[in-house]
């Protein structure tokens, strides 16, 4: 049985909503953090999202055959939430973060797992395995999806024609500089 998020709060555990995410960090796990955040306050874009997320349901082989099925998502024991799907799978591909990068990240990175639903009486660790096996159903293209929906809720967020382009200008220019660096790394190291 999988769950899209707890809704009662427990003790020590913060909504979603009221987090506060350090902007001024130059890290990208608050950005990627504050998007997620968007997602969950914004309730139609938080449904769309989670229709898409449906289909991130683990498979196995039909008993007697080889024919491929969805497990039933309303029986058996609990699974990841697919709330812990999005931001785990959001952060694994944004990141390009392999599996043991994600699980410390998810044991240990404070923020994160207020995002999480965890309190600070929560001890709940992660496993590799469980990561794997839940993430793996997050594809690149399950990830392009929700990326869509969430550019298009933007472009509502500014009252812009979503068909509309957006046009944008960038001027750069090149500064000559002295690439002689011998000097500095001849000269003994000093004390």
């Amino acid at each position: 049985m999988r769950n899209i998020i707890s809704s009662q709060l427990e003790i020590g555990q913060v909504d979603i909503a009221s987090i506060v995410i350090d902007v001024s960090s130059r890290d990208d796990i608050p950005l990627i953090l504050l998007g997620l955040q968007h997602i969950y306050t914004s309730k139609l874009l938080k449904e769309t999202v989670f229709k898409i997320l449906q289909e991130v349901i683990p498979r196995k082989n039909k008993t007697g055959s080889d024919e491929i099925v969805a497990v039933a998502s309303n029986r058996g024991r609990p699974g990841m939430e697919q709330w812990t799907i999005l931001v785990l799978g959001t952060l694994r591909l944004a990141l390009g973060a392999d599996f043991d990068r994600l699980q410390e990240l998810a044991n240990e990175h404070r923020t994160l797992r207020m995002m999480l639903g965890h309190g600070i009486f929560d001890d709940k660790n992660y496993r590799l395995q469980t990561l794997r096996d839940n993430l793996k159903l997050f594809t690149p293209d399950i990830m392009d999806r929700i990326n869509t929906e969430v550019i298009c809720s933007g472009y509502q967020l500014l009252n812009l024609d979503v068909s509309a382009s957006i046009k944008g200008r960038c001027d750069s220019f090149v500064l000559k500089t002295d690439g002689n660096y011998s000097a500095e790394l001849s000269s003994p190291m000093k004390l």
